[in-house]
């Protein structure tokens, strides 16, 4: 089996960043509530005790019994980790005379640790918590310390517990210490004796594994996308069940220009069993007059199971052909009903809903295909719900999907529906395609695409004054929105070439007739959004 890290979570920002780092080390690790510790089997080889935006000194402290994880593996407490570590077994906490935050140099590094072996002394490091420790427990001895924190990292003394107990007061994770990977190495092979051999083949060999033996020979249902996360679980699955797996792709008139036709034949070249299902006059009759955002996205997501669910009936009932008018694809060997939903969801979607703050308060009604498991009483499974989207796209290169899949810019789940703003009419879906197409096709032609996490043109619910060579014009305005990311929690605009800009924007004014003004938005998230809606 897997040998893997556990991380305790105890709330903070950086925790899923810890992560990313012990799984870019080639070592599977498990995100975890801090009070919903699991029975320690033998693939748990580490435990981290992650930071927190609370304080070990209120009362209402996030506590765990350390005993249950002190002596049992070895551990790591990451800044408040490090701290409840001290504050639990005598150490003293106490409030810092001024919040250290921001970078920090290792100043002294006391005695040798297989901790910080190969970290020079002036490593910098980041700093972020408002307290500090000021008295060691008695088992413990300090490592290294910084001009305004004494203890910036100790360890427990040889022999204290049974396995090694380190803290650091600072973050390993980020990339502003200098040294951390070098740290979180140290612990994840040396100290915690992982042998860093999760790689995407493995990962390939042991889900495929997984899949026959919890599916057997029933069938799977699944709603394709065209992006990363669907096209990639959807391979796995195929190449676990073969034509048992059944694929759905449908057309909701939101999709980019040509993106139906263009995604089908992909689907094709890979040998996935694909229903290309055209129901676009159904969502824009549906979506006719609607313009409140999150009235668009439920209408959005409620036609979509009505779509699925219809052509999953005609599958299970009548083993019927595609839907779709076109006739591109046929179900092959309708052998029997359906059993099981296939979907892509990724670990940051899971650690969401089992955050140590509870499940998100909004989650944007797209996201949730939660009706359908319970409409088609089928059974779900998730091929890929313990990867971030980086190790998504790994998976897909080793499977061999088609990089213009696997580099495709996220795209969101209502499609255009939330790129027009205001109420939406085909008129307007194809006016935005095509200056939508103009800003993607230049983003690839300048070699800007790969450089940009995700891109779009919004469509606004306005009209401009503009002149096109001696007549008056009074037309509508777009949006080029481009930004730069790692997974969309944050985002910065990205700073695309005036240059480039100016191409597109004479091309998008000179070609598309309703436009006549093209903006840049160059807003940071937070405080706005990636989506206008």
């Amino acid at each position: 089996m897997t040998e893997k890290i556990l991380i305790l979570d105890f709330g903070s920002q950086y925790t899923q960043l810890i992560a990313r780092r012990v799984r870019e080390l080639n070592t599977y690790c498990e995100i975890i509530p801090y009070n919903k510790l699991p029975e320690l089997d033998d693939t748990v080889k580490g435990i981290i005790l992650s930071g927190s935006p609370f304080s070990v000194r209120q009362p209402d402290a996030l506590r765990l019994d350390l005993n249950t994880v002190i002596g049992k593996r070895p551990v790591l407490g990451v800044c408040y980790g490090a701290q409840l570590i001290a504050d639990s077994l005598g150490g003293e906490v106490q409030r810092s005379e001024k919040r250290e935050y921001g970078k920090a140099a290792l100043t002294k590094i006391h005695a040798e640790s297989t901790l910080l072996q190969g970290v020079p002394t002036d490593s910098q490091v980041w700093m972020s918590h408002g307290d500090t420790i000021t008295q060691l427990p008695p088992q413990f001895e300090l490592l290294a310390s910084t001009e305004s924190v004494e203890v910036a990292a100790y360890k427990a003394k040889d022999g204290a517990f049974a396995h090694p107990v380190y803290c650091i007061q600072f973050h390993p994770e980020v990339t502003h210490s200098l040294d951390g990977m070098t740290i979180l190495r140290n612990f994840v092979y040396n100290i915690a004796g992982c042998q860093g051999d999760w790689t995407p083949a493995h990962f390939i060999e042991e889900k495929i594994a997984e899949l026959r033996k919890a599916i057997g020979n029933e069938r799977v249902l699944m709603g394709l996308s065209g992006g990363v996360d669907s096209t990639v679980a959807a391979e796995l699955l195929h190449k676990a069940i073969g034509d048992r797996l059944i694929c759905f792709f449908v057309d909701n008139g939101l999709l980019r220009k040509n993106e139906y036709a263009e995604v089908l034949d992909s689907y094709k070249t890979m040998g996935l069993n694909v229903v290309g299902i055209d129901a676009r006059q159904r969502f824009y009759s549906e979506l006719a007059g609607a313009t409140e955002p999150e009235k668009k996205r439920k209408i959005i997501g409620r036609v979509f199971i009505e779509v699925f669910e219809d052509e999953a009936r005609k599958i299970a009932d009548l083993g019927l052909r595609n839907a779709d008018s076109g006739g591109q694809s046929e179900i092959r060997n309708p052998k029997s009903e359906i059993q099981w939903l296939g979907q892509g969801t990724i670990y940051p979607d899971v650690i969401e809903s089992v955050s140590v703050h509870g499940p998100s308060v909004t989650i944007k009604s797209h996201h949730n295909v939660g009706g359908l498991p319970d409409i088609l009483k089928l059974k779900i499974v998730e091929p890929l719900r313990s990867l971030f989207k980086d190790e998504v796209r790994r998976v897909g290169k080793e499977l061999g999907i088609p990089t213009d899949i696997l580099n495709r810019h996220p795209f969101p789940g209502p499609g255009l529906g939330v790129r027009i703003l205001g109420d939406i009419t085909p008129q307007k879906v194809a006016l935005l395609q095509e200056a939508d197409a103009i800003f993607i096709k230049n983003l690839k032609k300048f070699g800007l695409y790969d450089e940009v996490w995700q891109a779009g043109a919004v469509l606004l619910p306005i009209q401009s004054v503009g002149v096109m060579g001696d007549e008056r014009t009074y037309e509508q305005p777009v949006v080029l929105r481009a930004v730069n990311s790692t997974d969309g929690m944050t985002a910065e605009w990205s700073r695309l070439p005036h240059e480039f800009l100016a191409v597109v924007s004479n091309e998008i004014v000179n070609n598309v007739k309703g436009i006549n003004r093209v903006v840049y938005d160059i807003s940071t998230k937070p405080p706005a959004t990636i989506e206008w809606e």
